[in-house]
């Protein structure tokens, strides 16, 4: 079977398969060849669901043929996080105790991409429930960057980003509560976006009101995540915040048509007090001047008020994992990694008082954001601060940039990502360089408040200019 077939987008195979130019059976087979060799070397994948793959995409051929109504994704194969529920598939939160937990109903994304004829192939590595920004766990080992195994593939949604940048699928259902698709996209040169709170539905949230955690695509192209966001979008009764939210249409907002004219980007590249490698600093200045080349208008802006988020994020997020998972630590610690169990009791410290001031400043970083977002259309900074971290590294170890040791990684990797989790603002993670090792670098958009569809407008445009499309990794 075809290789080539796992080098086209879905936006290509969904209109192939809709001419019957090319099988679904076809694509399905290639994919999962793919995965099977590529495993061993990058191990993204907890599950692959080969069988009930196959018989998917039989079927879908079979609608094909007999002239069917087709979905939008008829026949696309996918991939989901193993932290969101899938039907009949075992979801394992990529931790050890939940090794054979088997969902009795989809996400209610993962739904919709079904409905539209989207074909699973399996569920992708994850840390411990999302709990960190590289992707290990004593379940399944450590996921490997797409462009080198040395590397981290970052996370949490490691296994999703490698799995598109290597070919694998062309889509990926991932999540992000701090930065886990678009800093796993920036490490492995892949889109990902963390769109407005509300516009994707959030069907495992427990926290309804202050959950600041999203279920969200990854795909090697602008165009595909409009397809992903074209299915996945829509108001549900499980999440309050989608309730009267109305559908853009994403697929043709994702389309680079225009420019960026009269448009104003505010830019910084990076909060007081935080380093930047020098080859992520000139990858940044090259998208900036491919903004501008757009006919974008740009502006500094200080990045007063984005140099300590991380206390507050913790703050907020850590508290969550105590009340989730204290029981799962008190009764499995000798099956957990002593980073997550560490993560999860230093939530003990947190007051009640504690935690009300987090939400409370965290009111005030979404004033903030909405205050340069008056004065402007976008917001553009760097992803990650540095290209993707070794493979061993350390969650609570030091991170070394330009020669310089560090501590507290998430302060001083990704600053850029956490905020937008707490505000709700929609943000992409956008390929705009390499660095001088070779290895993907992450330029972040974020738009304005369920303004998601002119970001992907302008994404597009970006993507068109700038052209890394045509690179792949070495594998």
């Amino acid at each position: 079977m075809s290789e080539s077939l796992c080098f086209l987008s879905a936006t290509e195979l969904a209109d192939a398969i809709r001419h019957k130019r090319v099988s679904p059976v076809d694509i399905t087979s290639a994919v999962l060849a793919r995965a099977e060799r590529l495993q061993p070397e990058l191990n993204c994948f907890i599950t692959l669901d080969a069988e009930r793959a196959m018989e998917s995409a039989r079927q879908a051929e079979r609608m094909v043929m007999a002239g069917e109504p087709l979905g939008l994704l008829h026949g696309v194969p996918f991939t989901v996080k193993d932290i969101v529920n899938t039907q009949g598939v075992r979801t394992t939160f990529g931790a050890a105790p939940l090794r054979d937990n088997v969902p009795q109903q989809d996400a209610v994304a993962v739904a919709r991409l079904r409905e539209q004829g989207a074909i699973l192939i399996g569920k992708t590595t994850t840390p411990e429930f999302g709990s960190k920004c590289l992707t290990d766990s004593p379940l399944f080992g450590r996921t490997r960057n797409a462009w080198s195994a040395q590397r981290t593939s970052g996370g949490s949604s490691g296994g999703a980003a490698v799995a598109v940048a290597s070919g694998i699928a062309p889509l990926a259902v991932a999540t992000d509560g701090g930065g886990s698709t678009r800093i796993p996209a920036a490490c492995n040169g892949v889109v990902g976006i963390k769109q407005s709170n509300g516009v994707i539905p959030h069907s495992q949230a427990q926290d309804l009101y202050g959950n600041q955690t999203y279920v969200t695509p990854t795909t090697r192209t602008v165009a595909d995540t409009g397809l992903m966001m074209a299915a996945m979008a829509g108001e549900h009764a499980c999440d309050p915040w989608s309730i009267g939210m109305p559908k853009a249409d994403y697929v043709d907002a994702a389309r680079a048509q225009g420019d960026l004219r009269g448009k104003r980007i505010l830019y910084c590249l990076a909060p007081p007090g935080r380093p930047v490698a020098a080859d992520v600093a000139r990858a940044f200045e090259q998208g900036l001047a491919a903004l501008a080349g757009l006919g974008a208008e740009l502006e500094p802006f200080d990045g007063d008020g984005f140099n300590d988020i991380e206390p507050l994020w913790r703050a907020i997020n850590h508290t969550v994992w105590r009340t989730r998972f204290v029981e799962i630590v008190e009764r499995h610690r000798d099956e957990l990694s002593a980073t997550f169990v560490r993560q999860v009791e230093s939530a003990a410290q947190v007051s009640g008082v504690a935690y009300q001031q987090a939400m409370f400043d965290r009111s005030r970083l979404f004033q903030r954001v909405q205050a340069l977002l008056e004065r402007a259309d976008l917001l553009a900074m760097p992803t990650i601060m540095r290209t993707a971290l070794p493979i061993d590294q350390d969650l609570f170890g030091t991170i070394e940039i330009d020669g310089h040791v560090h501590d507290n990684v998430r302060a001083n990797w990704f600053p850029w990502t956490m905020p937008f989790n707490m505000t709700g603002h929609p943000a992409i993670s956008l390929p705009c360089g390499f660095g001088s090792d070779d290895l993907p670098i992450g330029l972040q958009l974020v738009g304005r408040f369920r303004r998601d569809a002119e970001l992907l407008r302008s994404a597009a445009l970006f993507e068109s200019a700038h052209g890394f499309l045509d690179r792949w990794p070495s594998l």
